[in-house]
């Protein structure tokens, strides 16, 4: 019974420095290492750079959680006017859990991995991927617009009414299990080509 007393008093006692902390709270449960950035509202843009892997849920309320040694690492995690900016080129992946209540974008580059945990619900929502950039998805979107560049790639579960889709491999879209009342895709070829639309995909 002391026991349990001890541990009730201590969690509450980590609550309420965790409520209090004005820029981040870092936690060492075991072997996991993650830092909650507790100074970050308003994100309505994603743009992540490196070797990042990144998952982002719906939430009522924004929460950036960095797992790794976040700041003994060469990462920076900023955020300015509605974009959060993740940018890490460390050999390991950084990996950073974002909940947000109005995200509308993510933009990813190099070797930057996107991966939503559970359901993204959006009335507009915008993907663009680069470089060798990864995204899985699982959309129910009102309006989506997916553009994969380079040797990206993109899989996408759910549904949108409007959907959108630029891409520059066919090979790098997986789209079997993603359901749109209206769909527009265009390859985008070689320069000499320009850009080619394709009635189906």
């Amino acid at each position: 019974m002391k026991t349990s007393i001890i541990t009730m008093f201590a969690i509450v006692a980590l609550a309420v420095v965790t409520g209090n902390s004005a820029s981040a709270t870092t936690t060492n449960n075991g072997k996991e290492v993650s830092t909650v950035l507790t100074n970050i509202s308003k994100i309505n843009k994603i743009e992540i750079h490196g070797n990042v892997e990144l998952y982002v849920s719906d939430g009522s309320a924004e929460q950036v959680k960095v797992y790794n040694k976040y700041y003994s690492e060469s990462a920076l995690v900023q955020s300015k006017d509605g974009v959060l900016r993740i940018t890490s080129y460390t050999d390991k992946k950084l990996v950073v859990w974002v909940t947000a209540n109005d995200l509308r974008a993510i933009d990813a580059y190099d070797n930057a991995e996107v991966k939503s945990f559970g359901n993204l619900s959006k009335i507009e929502f915008d993907v663009n991927l680069y470089n060798n950039a990864t995204a899985t998805l699982n959309l129910d979107a009102y309006r989506a617009n997916v553009n994969v560049n380079d040797s990206a790639k993109a899989t996408l579960t759910g549904t949108a009414n409007d959907y959108t889709l630029k891409y520059a491999s066919q090979a790098n879209i997986n789209i079997k299990d993603f359901a749109a009342v209206n769909s527009t895709t265009t390859l985008i070829s070689s320069p000499e080509y320009k850009v080619t639309a394709l009635a189906n995909l």
